[in-house]
């Protein structure tokens, strides 16, 4: 079992993982889908959860690209993905880009749709 914790406020984030959903639906991939509401049971705060995406694999907490690849390779269509993602350079080079990036901008964008 696949469990994800992830930003459901967040369109971009909702979209991409209801595909992820759909798709290990449709193979009889057991995956769990965790919004910003599960955050406690993570051990997390709703605002550390939106931070970064999160994923429970085998009794191990992942966050960021690690999180990714562990979910891509148990899904058809996204292997090749995790591996391509993982290999040496790479695997630097993804990981910044979403933790200086990618995940930065995601929850400035979270912040400004919850400011009053």
């Amino acid at each position: 079992m696949i469990k994800i914790l992830h930003n459901d406020t967040c369109p971009i984030c909702s979209r991409e993982v209801a595909s992820y959903d759909r798709l290990a639906q449709k193979h009889d991939i057991p995956v769990e889908t965790c919004g910003l509401n599960d955050a406690v049971a993570w051990g997390l705060s709703q605002d550390q959860a939106a931070r970064v995406f999160r994923v429970e694999k085998d009794g191990e907490v992942l966050e960021g690209m690690p999180a990714f690849r562990a979910l891509w390779a148990e899904l058809p269509y996204w292997r090749h993905l995790s591996t391509i993602t993982g290999l040496p350079v790479l695997r630097q080079i993804t990981d910044v880009l979403y933790t200086r990036v990618a995940a930065p901008i995601l929850y400035a964008l979270h912040e400004r749709r919850n400011r009053p």
